[in-house]
């Protein structure tokens, strides 16, 4: 077998317990009936999906996703509370609307001519291309009749069904399988590991996807572009339907909507084919030296172990003796003022650096207005940790001028690439930055941080509630001081 083709099967293997984790979310119970009005329930009942693009448990085990984002803040726009039910079998979420046993359905459902006869569609919020998928280390097809005799599946009930369905027109032998119970996610995992040949999906989840799986590729496009918006019922509330309107509206007209689109996909086509490879190698080479330290890291500084190593592989591909011309050194890259004020001895040292690197990244945003909400803090945070706080909030004062929200990576990061030029740097505070790097470090981590969020177990530390001298005092005055095979595995 061909070593991609090995590590493919590997990464899928990987992936499956993180998937059971989101696959296992609570879900509330469906409606045994019509659901009333919801100006007379107060409450809004929601179709959706367990997915990264729709509704999940994100790594602080906060429910997240676009679809979860944009109907807690139509519910809040309304004043009533939301139920979200999971339907687990995609091709029942469009039946289940239409016998108006839910509100609407928020589930990134494609508008398709097939649904439209069904269900009613709101405005559309997000423009997706469906393209035929395929393991890169196999031939490339170039269109349908190059997938006669391939092994196909698809998500039951999905557009990409009547997609096939109109191809078969064409090519009447062309033949695929439907599959229940699996999202498209799942799909791609088995085309990585060489179990399907192709699929079709969305332009966004493969893009997503090949962060994870960098044998993924696009053979061509199906059709034209589709859109992705909410389903109502035919004859639902009319008074909900308008407000939905209304709502996609004001979020399109004051920026709302654009900056939910990049904080889930603004950074996914960040990194190429090779980097990807690579950091998935180091993820088995070189991680394994470093891990228990990143989780150390953790206890002190209370930020995700996982984020500090996207860190320092973004600064130095966890390379302990790496130095930059200007002098900064060690894995986490510290400049030789941060680390005398950090008392760190020798920034090559990962004992010290690693830690040392966390909590500078925690003051850092710990720097920042409380009032800037997660995940902007972080971002922001991250891009000071390149271009330093000062430049940052250069960059704010510039967001605000420029009538964007200084709190808001997404709008900050418009006016980062300003600092570099000179009709606006001669004003600022701080003067010249190369703003627009500090942008690309930012979302060259998101991605690598999505990463391991998929590979790497989150970590909980052996004696929570301590602080690092109170642990090391647990342990010192214990008699019987736990053995490594008692504390938490990392993997």
């Amino acid at each position: 077998m061909d070593k991609w083709a090995e590590q493919g099967q590997t990464f899928a293997m990987r992936l499956i317990i993180p998937l059971i984790l989101v696959l296992g979310l609570g879900s509330c119970e469906l409606p045994d009936r019509a659901v009333p009005p919801v100006r007379k329930s107060r409450e809004l009942v929601v179709l959706t999906r367990n997915s990264p693009s729709t509704y999940y448990e994100d790594a602080q085990g906060n429910y997240a996703g676009l679809e979860y984002d944009l109907v807690n803040l139509f519910a809040k726009e309304l004043g009533v509370s939301v139920k979200f039910v999971v339907v687990p079998e995609f091709n029942k979420i469009i039946p289940t609307l239409a016998r108006k046993q839910a509100h609407l359905a928020a589930a990134g459902l494609t508008v398709t001519p097939g649904r439209v006869k069904i269900v009613r569609f709101g405005p559309a919020y997000q423009t997706i291309q469906p393209q035929v998928v395929y393991n890169g280390l196999s031939l490339k097809p170039a269109a349908f009749q190059d997938l006669l005799g391939k092994k196909i599946e698809v998500v039951a009930g999905s557009s990409y069904v009547e997609r096939l369905n109109q191809a078969k027109k064409q090519f009447p032998k062309l033949a695929w399988h439907e599959v229940t119970s699996v999202e498209i996610e799942e799909l791609l995992e088995k085309i990585a590991g060489g179990e399907v040949d192709c699929s079709i999906a969305d332009s966004h989840l493969i893009a997503m996807a090949q962060n994870f799986f960098p044998d993924l590729g696009v053979a061509f496009n199906v059709g034209e572009p589709e859109h992705l918006a909410w389903a109502f019922p035919k004859d639902g509330d009319p008074y909900l339907f308008d407000k939905a309107q209304e709502f996609f509206s004001r979020i399109e007209k004051d920026g709302t909507l654009r900056r939910l689109l990049d904080r889930y996909y603004g950074h996914i086509e960040r990194l190429n084919h090779i980097d990807v490879v690579s950091f998935l190698d180091k993820l088995d080479s070189t991680l394994p030296s470093y891990r228990k330290l990143f989780q150390k890291a953790q206890e002190t500084s209370e930020i995700d172990w996982r984020l500090i190593a996207a860190l320092g592989y973004q600064e130095s591909h966890w390379d302990p003796f790496a130095t930059s011309p200007t002098g900064v050194r060690g894995l986490m890259m510290l400049t030789a003022d941060t680390a005398d004020h950090l008392g760190v001895g020798n920034r090559l040292d990962p004992k010290e650096n690693i830690p040392a690197g966390a909590g500078y990244f925690l003051t850092l945003k710990e720097s920042l207005p409380e009032r800037i909400p997660e995940p902007d803090r972080t971002w922001i945070a991250l891009a000071a940790y390149n271009a330093g706080l000062g430049h940052i909030e250069d960059a704010r004062v510039l967001a605000q001028k420029n009538k964007l929200n200084p709190d808001s990576w997404t709008d900050l990061k418009k006016a980062l690439p300003l600092l570099s030029k000179a009709a606006y740097h001669a004003e600022l505070k701080h003067g010249y930055a190369r703003g627009g790097e500090a942008v690309i470090f930012v979302e060259t981590i998101r991605t690598y941080y999505d990463i391991m969020l998929k590979f790497e177990k989150p970590y909980k530390s052996p004696y929570p509630g301590l602080s690092a001298a109170e642990e090391a005092l647990s342990l010192a005055a214990s008699p019987a001081r736990p053995d490594k095979g008692a504390k938490p595995k990392a993997r």
